[in-house]
């Protein structure tokens, strides 16, 4: 089966599985886990941040860096494509109190004038704003690179008005090696990040916060008032440190699978994709063919599709998913569109 429904499916490498079963451990409630502490140092050094807190998934990590960074009540900027908003469960106002205030993302960047006219006058009657949040890379704009020089201003902006940033960096490794900016680099601009482990890099689970002592010892005890008290937690902190020591580079194979894909579709008759891809993702639609059942057609043919956008279909390249098998899906994909095609009725 050739799995392109997410980066999230990877199984851990024989290296990795060996970290976990030799990684020591502890208590990490009192602290006492030397690999989870190993981790959480790791990227708050790679990232120049004070701390770095380890957590079970990229949600979590968003929504607490939300809450270390608001109070019930106040308004938090993102953008209308954005993971936080669309696929978080409506988290910032259950585990928060706090609402969203959706600006334009197309393309995946927040639109600063609308970030701009977004931020509440100081009125007792208005709620806060606190926060505005960017994506890196973006998710639901097929894996785009938000350019350094836009994250410069909006950073920037929000400073000057005395608003606190948060990236949700999920898939930031990309970005790091496919536009040749250091992780530190992204992260120095914003207040919280959260850098998930479990995407292209391969581990089976978990994500790593970072921010300001301050910040991230208020979002460590709500990590525990929300149930994420760990205890030995090394064996799977282990698989994390495996990742980011041996599978950043290697995310550049994963882009040429997304390219070499897109070669092979963009010319299909039935296809409308845009520009090739700049990472791991792509999104294309299928003009009147039913997503749905050319996902369930591919799935019979062993290539399985999201069809999780109401109007497209997405496929994600990743460790578990060589070249030659890119190259396979999109004949695949190619045959399945031409029949359902060939089977519509004449117009």
């Amino acid at each position: 089966m050739i799995d392109l429904r997410s980066d999230t499916v990877t199984q851990p490498s024989q290296g990795m599985r060996e970290a976990m079963v030799s990684a020591p451990v502890g208590d990490d409630v009192y602290g006492e886990d030397p690999t989870v502490n190993r981790l959480e140092e790791m990227v708050a050094e790679m990232t120049g941040k004070e701390r770095g807190l380890f957590v079970p998934t990229g949600t979590m990590g968003n929504q607490l860096c939300l809450k270390a960074l608001t109070e019930p009540g106040d308004e938090v900027i993102v953008g209308k494509k954005s993971h936080i908003f669309n696929y978080e469960t409506g988290a910032p106002g259950v585990l928060s109190g706090v609402q969203l205030h959706t600006v334009d993302d197309r393309g995946g960047a927040l639109n600063s004038m609308e970030v701009e006219m977004a931020v509440r006058e100081k009125a007792y009657y208005l709620p806060k704003t606190s926060v505005v949040a960017q994506e890196q890379t973006h998710n639901k704009e097929g894996g785009r690179i938000v350019d350094l020089t836009h994250l410069i201003s909006i950073a920037r902006f929000a400073k000057e008005v005395g608003v606190s940033a948060h990236l949700d960096g999920a898939r930031i490794w990309n970005a790091v090696v496919e536009a040749d900016v250091s992780v530190k680099k992204y992260a120095e601009l914003f207040d919280t990040v959260s850098l998930s482990l479990s995407k292209g890099l391969g581990a089976p689970i978990g994500s790593v916060l970072v921010g300001s002592t301050t910040v991230v010892a208020k979002a460590h005890k709500f990590r525990k008032i929300w149930g994420g008290g760990w205890r030995q937690a090394g064996i799977l902190a282990a698989a994390g440190i495996y990742a980011l020591e041996n599978n950043i580079e290697r995310l550049k194979e994963d882009h040429k699978k997304a390219r070499s894909f897109y070669e092979r579709i963009k010319s299909i008759d039935g296809i409308q994709v845009g520009d090739a891809p700049q990472t791991n993702i792509l999104i294309f639609r299928l003009g009147n063919l039913d997503v749905k059942e050319v996902a369930r057609q591919a799935a019979k043919e062993n290539v399985m599709i999201s069809a999780a956008f109401k109007d497209a279909l997405r496929v994600v390249f990743h460790m578990d998913v060589s070249l030659s098998q890119a190259e396979e899906a999109a004949g695949v994909l190619s045959a399945v569109v031409t029949k359902l095609k060939n089977m519509q009725p004449a117009s």
